[in-house]
């Protein structure tokens, strides 16, 4: 696996900041980056010239993960030309489909399952509901089939989200990337770190990923209660209390973030599901538990890498835990960069979503307000 980075920002334009002999051979191309700035048409033409007969995949963020800086306002390019691993991308419109369980049946659906060893996933971070999307991609891929990815960004804005394959990236998109072979080894990891507190309450009135009332009572006032003055800037702020989720009784929690919300209707959209019956409770920060989360996370991507030295490590963590850590935000990419060691190369987004499986599941779950890795090998 040869890998090669590049960092566009406003003042220095590009610069490359780790170089390899790729010649001629095919590449995987990531290119993370503000949504003004990918929406600039001459951005993706750059990216095109730098690596002619390359598949490209670009995605909105709500910050840039190169190395162990995270950046706002800039694109950050990864080119991977692999020894060993074959690839195949399968990309869709979100709006082609009645919803997004049959926008991931059709995707999952797409490979070729023969010698297939991972699903990477990039989606539209507004119009789509990541719960449904992992669940079409859960029922219809061979159960040793891992998936891992995330839901594309817009800053704190919640306006709109891009991704694009071999084309300036667009709104709706869906782009998944399988993985082939056995030379391929995967690592993954998926952790959180925030405190629950108050009440565990009952989902009493919901439809899909949209939540209308907490125990017979407005879920929205219930939010505005705990923001304060804060809940001037919903969508946003809410962000500081996402939501811890159990299905069952002894399930392992799922953390959910709001997309948007509707004053109306008095009702909020998440990334993902939220069943009525569900247990919920509200939670908040804790600092080093946060930081600790990516370490952890970048732990159970070692483990199940095995024996294995990670040559590219994607990063996908919540736009939640950007705005929380602040001037801090940096520490929790350098924990991940102890822990799989200096010879790896990173990148990654800060998302609306992230898609991995529990340490030691395989089927995947969409998480909010996590640290999620996956870490890639041909050694």
């Amino acid at each position: 696996m040869k890998i090669e980075q590049k960092n566009w920002t406003t003042d220095n334009g590009w610069a490359t900041t780790q170089t390899a002999a790729l010649n001629g051979e095919r590449k995987l191309v990531f290119a993370f980056g503000n949504r003004f700035q990918l929406a600039d048409q001459k951005r993706y033409e750059e990216i095109s010239n730098f690596y002619p007969n390359s598949d490209i995949i670009l995605n909105s963020t709500s910050g840039e993960i190169i190395g162990t800086q995270v950046q706002d306002d800039s694109i950050v390019t990864t080119a991977i030309a692999f020894d060993k691993t074959n690839y195949k991308i399968s990309q869709v419109k979100s709006a082609e489909f009645d919803n997004s369980y049959e926008a991931g049946k059709y995707l999952a659906n797409s490979f070729d399952k023969e010698n297939l060893r991972h699903i990477f996933v990039i989606s539209d971070g507004q119009s789509v509901n990541g719960s449904e999307l992992v669940k079409g991609f859960n029922e219809h891929l061979p159960s040793e089939v891992t998936t891992t990815g995330g839901l594309a960004g817009d800053g704190a804005r919640f306006e709109k989200t891009l991704v694009g394959y071999n084309a300036a990236p667009s709104e709706g998109n869906i782009v998944a990337i399988g993985f082939y072979g056995n030379d391929l080894k995967i690592g993954y990891g998926s952790v959180g770190g925030w405190d629950s507190f108050g009440a565990k309450r009952t989902v009493t009135k919901s439809q899909g990923n949209v939540l209308y009332e907490i125990d017979g009572k407005s879920a929205l006032s219930l939010y505005k209660k705990y923001l304060g003055d804060k809940a001037k800037g919903l969508p946003s702020s809410a962000l500081l209390f996402p939501l811890s989720m159990q299905l069952e009784e002894n399930a392992k929690p799922l953390v959910r973030t709001i997309l948007s919300i509707d004053e109306e209707n008095e009702s909020m959209t998440f990334a993902g599901d939220i069943p009525e019956g569900a247990s919920v409770q509200l939670m908040k920060a804790n600092f080093d538990k946060l930081i600790e989360g990516a370490s952890d996370a970048a732990n159970s991507g070692r483990i199940s890498l095995k024996d294995a030295q990670p040559e590219l490590a994607l990063l996908v963590s919540c736009v939640g835990r950007k705005i929380v850590l602040d001037q801090l935000i940096e520490e929790e990419v350098e924990g991940v960069a102890e822990v799989i060691g200096g010879a790896t190369a990173i990148t990654g987004f800060y998302s609306y979503g992230e898609i991995a499986p529990f340490a030691g599941l395989l089927n995947c779950e969409l998480h909010n307000q996590t640290m999620t890795v996956t870490l890639l090998s041909e050694y």
